[in-house]
């Protein structure tokens, strides 16, 4: 996934950049107080954009829990 399509979802989810680290650059879902790196490359593999989209997204947001059964 391209790096900036990866700040687009987190930032639609309402993240916010909190600081730029060394390598990475950290951001934070105010709604849960979760913060995650996010490195500074141009691609970033699926497997780990997956996990920063999971960690920050937003507990009520996630559509397995909210569906009836």
């Amino acid at each position: 996934m391209k790096r900036i399509d990866l700040l687009k979802a987190i930032e639609k989810m309402g993240c916010v950049l909190i600081r730029h680290g060394g390598r990475h650059d950290w951001y934070q879902n105010p709604k849960t107080k979760v913060s995650q790196p996010v490195p500074r490359h141009r691609e970033i593999k699926e497997p780990l954009a997956r996990h920063i989209i999971k960690l920050l997204g937003n507990p009520d947001d996630d559509e397995s829990t909210s569906k009836p059964r």
